[in-house]
C-alpha cells in the first residue's frame, strides 16, 4: 500500500492533506481525525524507531464507515440521533490498528445504511469521483469516494445487502464481501441478523487481501463464524488454476433488466476467462427467492438499530416511516426468517454443487449504471425501496446464501464510469475469489482515478 521511505506521519499528512483538497467536491468525510491521526502515526514513528517490528499495514492511513465504533467519536449512523461518542473501537479497529493502521476520518452513509445511495438529511449528498453528478452507491459511499478519488488506499465498508459491492462497481474499486462469519462484527453479536459483514474497499486485490487478513477472526459471542484459514494475501498472489466457472446475466429480481454495458462487461469476462484457460459456460443458477429470508431482517436490523440510539426523534422521516413500517417483525418472524434463509442458502448453492458444480459463477455487480445523485429526495420507504432493486438486484441474495463475493472493475464505459463484474465463491471460499481477481487484474488491468495513494 506505501512504498519508500517516508515515515507514518508523513504519509498520514499527505493524506489529510488529499482529504482537504479533494473532499470539498464530494462530501465523502464526515468526520475528519487530523490531531488524533497525526498522534497515532507519530507513535507509529517511535515504536518503529525503539526497534519494534513494523505492522503489515504501518502507517497506511485509512477511513472507517460511520457505522463502526471508532473510539472518541460518535457512532452516527449517517445521522443526527447519536451525540455520546464510543468509548472503545470496534474490535475490526482495533485489529487495524494493532496492525498498524492510522485511522483518519469516518466516512458519510445513509442513515443505517438502509438504501444504496449516499445522501442524508443531516450529511448531504456524497458524489461520485468519477462524475460529481452522479451517486457513488452506498451505503459505504463515504468509503468507495475517498478511495476512488484517492485521499486513501483503503477503507472498512459494511455489506448487508451488497453496501460494499454497490459502491465499488460504481466508483471503480475492488470490494469483497466476505463469507458470513468471516469478520467479526464486535461489540454486536450480528450485523442485521445473517445479512451483514464489514470488509474493506481498496485500489487492488492484494490491499483487499491485507486489510483482510488484519481483521478477520471472530471473538466470543458473534453469532456466525466461518471455515477456512488460508492467508487471503497469499491466495491473491498465487494463480487459481483451471477453475469451473459459470457465468449469467440473468436478475434474481423480477422486472429488473440489466444495462447492456452490464451484459457486455459480463460476457467480455467470460471469454477472457477462456482465454486464461478456465472451463466457461453459461447457465442458468436457478435463483431461489430471497424476500422472504431479506425483507425481515433488513426491517429487524434497522428497527434493532434505532432502538438504540440516543436521540430517536432526531431520526430522518424515512427512518421512523421504515421503522413504524417493520413493525410486524417481531422475534418470532425473524426467527423464521433465519430459517428461510438456511433454505435460500442451499438452494443458492446448488450451482456449486455435484460433480459438474461450479468453482465460481460470475454475473453483473449492479444492473444500472450509477444514476444522478438524488434519489432518495423527498421519497418515502417504498419508493426508496423500489429505486434501490437496479442495485441490488444481484446482489443481496449472497448475503442471504452467507456466500463471499466480489466486485472486480473491468474498465470504463463511454459515459465515463466504471463497469464492473459480480464474482461469487463457494461457502468459506474467499482464496479463489482473490486469487481468480487478482488473476483478473493482472490480464486486464483496471484503470484509477488518482494514482497517488495506492
Amino acid at each position: 500500500m506505501t512504498e519508500g521511505e517516508i515515515s507514518a506521519r508523513g504519509v498520514v499528512e499527505q493524506a489529510l492533506g488529499r482529504i482537504d483538497q479533494r473532499d470539498r467536491a464530494l462530501n465523502a468525510i464526515s468526520r475528519l481525525l487530523v490531531d488524533e491521526a497525526i498522534a497515532e502515526a507519530q507513535e507509529r514513528d517511535a515504536a518503529l524507531a525503539a526497534g519494534e517490528p513494523a505492522g503489515p499495514l504501518h502507517g497506511v492511513p485509512l477511513v472507517i464507515k460511520e457505522e463502526i465504533d471508532v473510539a472518541g467519536t460518535v457512532t452516527t449512523f449517517g445521522g443526527d440521533a447519536n451525540s455520546t461518542p464510543a468509548a472503545a473501537d470496534a474490535e475490526v479497529v482495533r485489529r487495524l490498528r494493532a496492525a498498524g493502521a492510522v485511522i483518519v476520518a469516518k466516512t458519510t452513509m445513509p442513515e443505517f445504511g438502509a438504501f444504496p445511495f449516499t445522501e442524508s438529511s443531516s450529511r448531504g449528498v456524497t458524489r461520485n469521483p468519477w462524475d460529481p453528478s452522479r451517486t457513488p452507491g452506498g451505503s459505504s459511499g463515504g468509503t468507495a469516494a475517498a478511495v476512488a478519488a484517492g485521499m486513501v488506499p483503503a477503507g472498512l465498508g459494511g455489506d448487508g445487502g451488497g453496501s460494499i459491492r454497490i459502491p465499488s462497481a460504481s466508483c471503480g474499486l475492488f470490494g469483497l464481501k466476505p463469507q458470513r462469519g468471516r469478520v467479526t462484527t464486535a461489540p454486536h453479536p450480528h450485523l442485521w441478523w445473517a445479512l451483514g459483514t464489514a470488509g474493506p474497499l481498496t485500489r487492488s486485490v492484494v490491499d483487499s487481501a491485507l486489510v483482510y487478513d488484519a481483521i478477520r477472526g471472530n471473538v466470543e459471542g458473534d453469532l456466525y463464524t466461518a471455515g477456512g484459514d488460508e492467508p487471503f494475501v497469499a491466495a491473491a498472489r498465487r494463480e487459481p488454476g483451471r477453475l469451473r466457472l459459470g457465468w449469467s446475466t440473468k436478475p434474481v429480481t423480477l422486472g429488473v433488466r440489466p444495462d447492456p454495458v452490464h451484459v457486455r462487461a459480463v460476457e467480455d469476462t467470460a471469454r477472457l476467462l477462456a482465454d486464461l484457460g478456465h472451463d466457461v459456460r453459461e447457465v442458468d443458477p436457478r435463483y431461489p427467492d430471497p424476500t422472504a429470508a431479506f425483507v425481515p431482517q433488513f426491517f429487524a436490523g434497522i428497527r434493532a438499530e434505532a432502538d438504540q440510539v440516543e436521540h430517536f426523534e432526531r431520526l430522518e422521516r424515512r427512518t421512523r416511516e421504515t421503522y413504524r413500517l417493520g413493525s410486524w417483525v417481531t422475534p418470532k418472524v425473524i426467527d423464521r426468517a433465519l430459517r428461510v434463509t438456511e433454505q435460500v442458502s442451499a438452494k443458492a448453492n446448488r450451482v456449486f454443487q455435484g460433480p459438474q458444480g461450479l468453482d465460481v459463477l460470475l454475473t453483473p455487480a449492479i444492473a444500472h449504471r450509477p444514476p444522478p445523485v438524488g434519489r432518495l429526495d423527498g421519497v418515502g420507504t417504498v419508493r426508496a425501496s423500489l429505486r434501490s432493486m437496479p442495485a441490488i438486484s444481484y446482489a443481496a441474495i449472497w448475503n442471504v446464501a452467507g456466500n463471499p463475493a466480489a466486485s472486480v472493475p473491468c474498465g470504463v464505459a463511454a459515459d465515463g464510469l466504471p463497469v464492473a463484474v459480480q464474482l461469487v465463491g463457494r461457502t468459506d471460499d474467499e482464496v479463489t475469489l482473490f486469487s481468480l481477481s487478482a488473476q483478473l487484474e493482472a490480464a486486464r488491468p483496471w484503470p484509477l482515478l488518482a494514482g497517488d495513494a495506492r
